[in-house]
């Protein structure tokens, strides 16, 4: 019996022992606390970017309307984008100043 008793004292103290010793060894490793400090960066770096592409999905949303209803956002973007004239139309280019 008495080594049972020593045991059970014994036993608390080891553990103890082995936590003390072994939380930080766990935590500071690579795959530990820096490795999470990582992920939270990570994160934090998805959301933005997620962020600017619900914008940019609500502005090509705006855009895709106002093609499909509106004949002068059409016109528009033919106009800027595809430098394109009416047929009535006459295009005068001049140099650049200088």
């Amino acid at each position: 019996m008495p080594f049972a008793s020593a045991l059970q004292r014994a036993l608390p103290i080891g553990i103890l022992v082995l936590a003390t010793v072994g939380a930080p060894i766990l935590i500071f490793e690579p795959q530990g606390l820096p490795r999470m400090k990582t992920m939270e960066q990570e994160l934090a770096r998805i959301e933005t970017e997620n962020a600017d592409l619900r914008r940019d999905i609500s502005t090509l949303r705006v855009e895709v309307r106002d093609l499909r209803d509106d004949p002068a956002a059409v016109e528009r973007i033919a106009r800027d984008q595809l430098g394109l004239v009416r047929k009535n139309e006459i295009v005068f280019q001049f140099g650049k100043a200088r």
